[in-house]
């Protein structure tokens, strides 16, 4: 079992994989279209996209970014990365609801004819640093590469051999590209989807029925608290045969009714490529725990999560298959602990911090693990964005903005 650490940006968490490199990529493209309008980037966020995304494109010329996150639906350290953001040329907001709800009321923004008429009479033309902008997702399906490159070099496996890979996962993003990677050549065996207790993908792989229409929990790890996994349209069109029409008729039926089904053949399909189990909160801090005591290594609560499924689903393979070998398996690991300080010291303690910075300061002591400059720096950092908004009223903020 090996870990694929993601964290080592700018912002210390994977997202940086793709947005220090989204600014130049859109760039390049309005250079080669002719594009001569200013850029407003619209971003929603559950926690990481957001700071990644303004770290990314901060005092980029021609361009504005705006960032919309869930009220009291992030970590501390998530909100105080957004909120004391430098650039001349960044807003954020906070919006009174969950991680959904901000999603949906970007995509109403992108969807309205009314609210782009509005901006181009601004100048300004609309695109996404989200996982809605195929930019995005392409930067993140090269580390699958680079990962099992250097499992080869190191030795740990030949050329050609498989690899399974973990992933935690609210959007679907990062696995979906773990897929694209598959489908372009990479030797993947199984791609195992690790959802925390919002475990609607989880039932989307055990039913072959997606549905939202459930309770929606706040967990320890926020950037999975998610019920509308976006990406899941696109894996939805590939299993499909690429059928654009069945795959926007049940995007509609997901709109109105908050559920569609899989056919018998499209399931079976997506059960031999993936498998999909979700964690507890105990399960997590347990997990964390343990593997500290036994290893050494800390992790955060979104690892946490993606170990607790991948030690089960390991523990089924070998109940399941005694005799065989399973292929090496890689848990990408998405973000420092010291995104998440009180939980991470939570389950590796038992105590309970209200202070963000204490935690941090603790679990150095106990760990020996470098803290991040540019978390450690936060704290000495005025907080500049303090507005919250109703859902209603997003696209208010957006013209007050520009």
């Amino acid at each position: 079992m090996y870990m694929l650490e993601l964290f080592h940006g700018p912002t210390c968490a994977f997202k940086d994989m793709a947005l220090t490199v989204l600014p130049y990529l859109l760039r390049k493209g309005c250079d080669l279209c002719g594009i001569k309008e200013n850029i407003l980037i619209l971003v929603a966020t559950s926690g990481d996209t957001g700071k990644a995304a303004l770290e990314g494109f901060k005092d980029a010329p021609g361009i504005k970014i705006m960032v919309f996150y869930p009220d009291d639906g992030v970590s501390k350290m998530q909100k105080l990365q957004m909120t004391t953001q430098e650039g001349s040329n960044v807003n954020v907001v906070a919006v009174k609801g969950n991680f959904d709800d901000c999603q949906t009321g970007v995509k109403k923004i992108f969807g309205s004819e009314q609210c782009k008429k509005a901006l181009a009479e601004k100048g300004y033309l609309l695109s996404s640093a989200n996982s809605i902008n195929f930019g995005r997702l392409a930067p993140q399906i090269c580390y699958y590469f680079s990962a099992y490159c250097d499992l080869v070099t190191s030795d740990q496996i030949r050329m050609g051999d498989k690899v399974n890979f973990t992933v935690p996962t609210g959007n679907f993003g990062n696995i979906l590209a773990g897929y694209y990677a598959k489908r372009m050549g990479l030797p993947v065996g199984t791609l195992v989807c690790a959802s925390n207790k919002n475990n609607v993908l989880t039932d989307f792989w055990n039913k072959g029925m997606y549905d939202v229409k459930r309770p929606f929990y706040k967990t320890m790890s926020p950037s999975m608290d998610i019920l509308v996994s976006s990406n899941l349209e696109r894996l939805i069109f590939e299993l499909s045969g690429r059928d654009a029409a069945l795959t926007k008729e049940r995007m509609a039926s997901l709109a109105a009714t908050g559920r569609y089904s899989l056919r018998a053949e499209e399931l079976k399909k997506i059960r031999s490529e993936f498998f999909a189990a979700y964690a507890t909160e105990s399960d997590t801090v347990d997990v964390i725990y343990e593997f500290f005591e036994e290893y050494g290594y800390p992790m955060d609560t979104h690892t946490g999560v993606a170990m607790s499924v991948a030690q089960r689903y390991e523990e089924k393979m070998k109940k399941e298959n005694p005799k065989e070998e399973l292929p090496p398996m890689v848990v990408v690991s998405t973000a420092s602990p010291y995104k998440f300080p009180q939980d991470v010291l939570y389950a590796l303690t038992g105590n309970d911090v209200k202070d963000s910075f204490k935690g941090i300061k603790r679990i150095n002591l106990l760990t020996a693990m470098k803290v991040p400059e540019t978390l450690k720096s936060i704290r000495y950092k005025p907080v500049l964005f303090k507005q919250t908004v109703s859902p209603d009223k997003m696209f208010d903020e957006v013209m007050k903005f520009v």
